[in-house]
């Protein structure tokens, strides 16, 4: 616990700065600590009949290595899943008003929309300000640029115009 907890003191730290600055903090600090945990984690497994509750547990954080790591390799990416959960808190607090979408295909566009939804969240835009924006503007918008409407590039249009014109 106490390896796990100096990484989430490394996180705590680069709070809010850039993804490049992130990456270069973990690579110095915490990579080292992350294969000192593997090394450790191998050793103690080790030591384990195969059967035991901490030899499960360690195996599948093992079987699950490049993904507890991955991290490392992404300023993007954060150590933790807290920030989807809280996304999706919404979601699963609704769930039994929303147990039936009439059909699949409903509950496939109600996923589709959480998705878009969180993701614009996610992006710090204001989700119903961009969904409007988007049906407005998506039947004239050129397809080769559609990715100007999605929410991390998204710009209303008076802002887009103003841009273009700068």
């Amino acid at each position: 616990m106490r390896r796990i907890d100096a990484l989430f003191a490394i996180e705590r730290s680069i709070l809010g700065k850039s993804a490049e600055e992130r990456l270069a903090v973990r690579q110095a600090s915490s990579r080292p600590l992350v294969d000192a945990l593997e090394i450790h984690l191998r050793e103690q497994l080790a030591k384990l009949s195969r059967g035991h509750d901490l030899a499960k547990a360690i195996q599948y954080m093992l079987k699950r290595w490049p993904a507890f790591t991955l991290f490392l390799d992404d300023g993007r990416v954060c150590l933790s899943n807290n920030a989807a959960e809280r996304g999706l808190r919404g979601i699963a607090l609704g769930r039994k008003r929303r147990l039936f979408c009439g059909s699949d295909r409903g509950g496939q566009r109600a996923a589709a929309m959480y998705s878009l939804i969180v993701t614009a969240k996610m992006n710090g835009v204001d989700p119903q300000a961009w969904l409007t924006d988007v049906l407005a503007r998506i039947a004239a918008h050129p397809a080769h640029r559609l990715d100007e409407l999605l929410p991390w590039n998204w710009r209303k249009k008076d802002q887009a115009a103003s841009a273009l014109a700068a």
